[in-house]
């Protein structure tokens, strides 16, 4: 039904569930510094608040806000700054 996650120390909560068609997150992020790896292709929706992201082959970080969004290829890795309490939705696949 549902699983809860946690990382970096408790910084980052979220709960796992399953739409019609994909697997999703919806979870918080402290302030702070995470570097997150997928497994799948992850779509990633700023709920509220906002975050600082680097992409895999970007150098330059991009800031986003609440209602949008970016895709993030499978098995990569992606830089993400919070400086604000942030929701996010997370899909995968």
């Amino acid at each position: 039904m549902f699983q809860t996650n946690e990382y970096f120390d408790g910084k980052v909560k979220s709960l796992a569930f399953e739409t019609r068609n994909l697997p999703a997150t919806v979870g918080v992020m402290a302030p702070g510094d995470y570097v997150f790896t997928t497994g799948k292709k992850e779509t990633m929706t700023v709920v509220s608040g906002s975050m600082t992201v680097t992409l895999p082959g970007e150098t330059s970080p991009r800031t986003l806000h609440a209602g949008e969004s970016f895709e993030v290829a499978a098995n990569a890795s992606f830089d993400v700054h919070v400086t604000v309490n942030t929701a996010y939705l997370c899909l995968y696949g």
